[in-house]
């Protein structure tokens, strides 16, 4: 019997090596070809390159990330010398802790450092689809699991980010790391990734304080525990390296507005689209969080758990509305409803399959053929920030009482 378990043991083990070595060998194949086919002949990535770039001047230069010599820096590999007032200066402009994700890529060469982050990218868009399929427990017919990886990365919000090397494609599997670990009772694994999420805090600012009320009304301790406990290793350490962070990210914060041109989809509407100003923006801001409110208080003071994976998707639509700032490739976290409304429409048969073929095409098509009518220049036009976001909105209320009625995916134990 002992033989028989060692041996079945070591057989496991033998299969999982097996896989790593053939996985590590594609991904590493992965790298070469877009080095050789993407990065190195057309070098990019500029959402990457500020982040990058600040943090090679902090760990190889001795800079201060958010000083004037690194942004020269940022500038020169962006544009070849010192951006014009009317160009986007690339601020590092992200948290200092940012500086620890980057660090094993500031010691090769950028080309290389952008094909192995875009590579990563496409790893964070296929791992957070995995989870989701079981978070849902939703086990797709081969062709339509085939198609959902594919789908996966070449959407427009997810290759528009795989192109700019956005870091918001690692904070989108954070977030589904976080949902699928408190699922899980993985409290630990779901604490330190909501933590980690927060290097983009536009896409975390209404999740991480939802999810961390959950823990507290839940008494999920090892989660709240583990947030913190992350959070404070991430943000204590930056001061000890950088004492003076906190404000000089604050500040290059403050001056991101003035140099980009397009806000949030509610500024869209309000201000460029109606003329209303802010005035008229933060009245609409104003109305969709207390209907946020409204719902956290159906979740956490009067325990309706029903309402729980509506109220976390609304909470994550109400962000990406509402932030200050926000990207077209951040919209890859409405991949997490989606699967939700998917596997409902796999349940109903042939009739369902259609719809998602239909769902699955319209998705993949319609935004890139919206962004080529529309293009000026090279920048979206700002009605491409609109249809995802809204329409995501308009779904969640129509489709509210199928939510509340399937058994929630976020609780440990229930049969989503």
């Amino acid at each position: 019997m002992v033989a028989t378990r060692t041996g079945t043991l070591a057989g496991h083990w033998k299969r999982a090596g097996i896989l790593a070595a053939v996985l590590l060998l594609v991904l590493g194949a992965n790298v070469v070809v877009t080095h050789q086919v993407l990065t190195a002949p057309y070098p990019g990535h500029n959402d990457f390159m500020s982040r990058w770039e600040g943090a090679r001047s902090y760990w190889r230069d001795g800079l201060d990330p958010y000083g004037d010599q690194a942004s020269a820096h940022i500038q020169q590999r962006i544009y070849g010398r010192m951006a014009t007032p009317e160009e986007d200066p690339g601020y590092f402009a992200y948290p200092f802790y940012t500086v620890f994700l980057l660090w094993p890529l500031v010691f090769v060469p950028y080309a290389w450092a952008s094909a192995i982050w875009m590579v990563a990218l496409e790893v964070c868009l296929i791992a957070a689809l995995l989870l989701l399929f079981d978070l849902y427990r939703w086990r797709p017919q081969p062709w339509l699991w085939a198609a959902l990886l594919l789908w996966s990365i070449a959407n427009y919000y997810a290759a528009r980010g795989l192109f700019l090397g956005q870091p918001g494609h690692l904070v989108y599997l954070c977030q589904v790391v976080a949902l699928w670990g408190l699922a899980r009772g993985r409290d630990r694994l779901a604490g330190g990734a909501l933590a980690l999420s927060t290097i983009k805090p536009q896409m975390s600012f209404l999740l991480v304080p939802f999810l961390l009320l959950l823990g507290l009304t839940l008494k999920r301790w090892r989660f709240v525990g583990a947030f913190l406990a992350t959070f404070g290793v991430l943000v204590g350490a930056s001061f000890v390296l950088l004492p003076s962070w906190l404000g000089e990210w604050v500040e290059q914060v403050r001056l991101y507005p003035s140099y980009t041109a397009i806000g949030a989809p509610i500024w869209i509407v309000m201000d460029y689209y109606l003329g209303l100003g802010k005035a008229g923006e933060w009245s609409v801001t104003a109305l969709l969080w207390a209907f946020l409110g409204w719902a956290w208080y159906r979740v956490l003071w009067q325990r309706r758990m029903e309402w729980l994976d509506w109220t976390v998707m609304l909470t994550l639509t109400v962000t990406h509305l509402s932030a200050v700032r926000t990207a077209t490739p951040h919209f890859v976290v409405f991949t997490i409803p989606l699967v939700f409304f998917l596997k409902q429409l796999a349940q109903q048969g042939r009739r369902g399959r259609r719809w998602i073929a239909l769902i699955l095409v319209g998705s993949l098509v319609l935004p890139w053929v919206h962004f080529v009518l529309t293009v000026e220049g090279r920048f979206e036009h700002p009605s491409v920030y609109l249809p995802v976001p809204f329409g995501i909105l308009l779904a969640l209320w129509l489709t509210r009482r199928v939510w509340w009625r399937t058994p929630s995916a976020l609780i440990p134990g229930s049969k989503a």
